[in-house]
Formats: structure tokens, C-alpha cells, sequence
């Protein structure tokens, strides 16, 4: 495989200010800006409990320039407040219907991916907490042509999903076929060392002992500001944080190699931002 093979790309904003179009197709310009061929993107602000809003005639725009230029697939990254492992009704509720909206818009956009974090069980217990997330996503009426991606995560305070053993449980308490994404700053800050090559085969062999490599379906490519088991999320620079260069560049070679997607959200800081970060990626893998 050579490097301009590499689906590697960038969260990108689908704000009208963000480029010429009345909204979504600006992601697709950015990432063509930034060189990438994939990404991600909000639908609405992740801030706030939000329906998206967007016309036929901007959903229409991405899809056309997004197959007229090769760019995906694309992943719609659900928002911040989302809380699938609550034991709170009425957070349960909110974050069913914002998984619902997230997952009908990605059909109308022709994104493959809806990822989401499992969220914090705040005293319903480890186990409570993921028969709750299971049980939240047997409730979405799922298109087919989408698939539900629950991210790793970090591990801080009663946040599930940094363990393996939680996105793997979480497969089993839902009779949805979601899929995983592996955030590497996450995947790190939880204790998976990510910085030698060792490790990085390490983790993969583990991934799939306990996950399973062919339900890993996208990557959130990210090095970390803090050390290895922290539970602290906070992003560097590709090869410039704790995992560093040697095991950015074996994460790197290993998830092109099985074809998995990769998308930053790396700072815009010192100077560079993701234009830097994915021609980085392109330099570090070997072919």
C-alpha cells in the first residue's frame, strides 16, 4: 500500500463560515485543504442538546462533492452530552432521541458511521452502566446503511470504555451490530502503552483477543499530552507527545495495513494544525 492509499483525514467543521457552501460540503472542502481523504464531522454543536438542521440542498452538496473527490468514509461524531451508560431517565431519554437524530441524518448524508462515547455510569456500577448503554442502543431504529461506533475512552472518574472489557460487554448486552473506534490518546491515557512497537502489537493482539480486529472500524489518530495509564485527555501533535514517533509510526502501519480509516483531532497549536498532522502521518508510515 502506498501512502496516498492511506485513508487518513480530520474532524472538520460543517459551519457555513467555514468555507463556500451553505454548510456540510464545507467539511469536505477542508479536509481537501488539509489533504486528507476521510474525517469527521458534528452535525450540530456538541456543546448543546441539538436537533440537526441541515436541507436537502446542503446534504445533497456534501454527498456530491464528497464522492467527486474520493473523500471518506465519514464518521458523525455524536454530541458531548450524550449518555448511554446514565441511570438517570431523563438523561436516558435525551441522549435515545440525539442517538436517534445522529443516526437518521447520517442516512441522509451517506455517512457509514455514528461514533459515541459510552459516557460516565455515575453510581449505577461498571456493570449497571453497560447494560444501560446496551439497552439505550437496543432501542435506536439503526438504518441499514449506518452503523453505530462506540469510542474508547480515557477511563477518568466513572467514564466506561477504557477497558477492552467494556466495549466488548457492551457487544453483548445489545442486539445492535455496532462496530469500535480506537482513539490513540484514549487508548493510551487508559493504560494500553502505545509509545514502543511492542506494545503497539501488544495492544492489537489484545484488541483482538478480546474485541475482535474485525469489528474495529474507524480510528481517531491522536498522540497524548500525558502519560500512559493518566486517564488524562489531552492531544499532541503526532510523533511529539508521550506515545512518540516509534509508536505513532507502529499504530500507523498496522491499522493502514488493515484498511481501517484514521481521523485527528490533534491541536491547532505551535503553529501547525491538521494539514501538518496528516502529511506527518504520511511521512511515519512505512510502506
Amino acid at each position: 500500500m502506498s501512502t496516498d492509499d492511506i485513508r487518513i483525514g480530520a474532524h472538520t467543521s460543517i459551519a457555513k463560515s467555514a468555507g463556500p457552501y451553505d454548510g456540510p460540503a464545507n467539511a469536505v472542502h477542508l479536509q481537501l485543504d488539509h489533504g486528507g481523504n476521510c474525517g469527521q464531522i458534528f452535525s450540530h454543536s456538541p456543546q448543546v442538546w441539538q436537533s440537526p438542521d441541515l436541507p436537502e440542498e446542503a446534504v445533497a452538496q456534501f454527498r456530491e462533492l464528497a464522492e467527486e473527490n474520493d473523500v471518506g468514509p465519514w464518521v458523525i461524531h455524536t454530541s458531548y452530552l450524550v449518555n448511554l451508560c446514565t441511570p438517570k431517565d431523563d438523561l436516558r431519554r435525551k441522549s435515545l432521541q440525539s442517538m436517534q437524530e445522529e443516526v437518521d441524518v447520517a442516512n441522509r448524508m451517506g455517512v457509514p458511521y455514528v461514533n459515541v462515547h459510552l459516557g460516565a455510569h455515575t453510581g449505577a456500577g461498571v456493570e449497571g452502566g453497560l447494560r444501560n448503554a446496551g439497552s439505550v442502543l437496543d432501542e435506536l431504529d439503526v438504518p441499514d446503511d449506518v452503523t453505530v461506533l462506540v469510542e474508547s475512552d480515557a477511563g477518568s472518574g466513572t467514564k466506561l470504555g477504557g477497558q477492552f472489557e467494556h466495549l466488548a460487554t457492551v457487544a453483548d448486552e445489545t442486539s445492535e451490530e455496532i462496530e469500535f473506534c480506537l482513539d490513540t490518546a484514549h487508548t493510551f491515557a487508559a493504560g494500553y502503552d502505545l509509545s514502543t512497537e511492542a506494545g503497539v502489537e501488544a495492544t492489537f493482539d489484545e484488541f483482538d483477543d478480546v474485541v475482535g480486529l474485525d469489528r474495529l472500524a474507524y480510528v481517531h489518530l491522536n498522540d497524548s499530552k500525558h502519560a500512559c495509564g493518566t486517564h488524562k485527555d489531552e492531544h499532541a501533535h503526532i510523533g511529539e507527545g508521550e506515545i512518540g514517533v516509534e509508536g505513532m509510526r507502529a499504530f500507523i502501519d498496522t491499522a493502514a495495513d488493515l484498511g481501517v480509516p484514521m481521523a485527528l483531532e490533534t491541536p491547532t497549536e505551535d503553529g501547525r494544525s491538521f494539514a501538518w498532522n496528516i502529511e506527518r502521518v504520511r511521512e511515519l508510515y512505512r510502506a
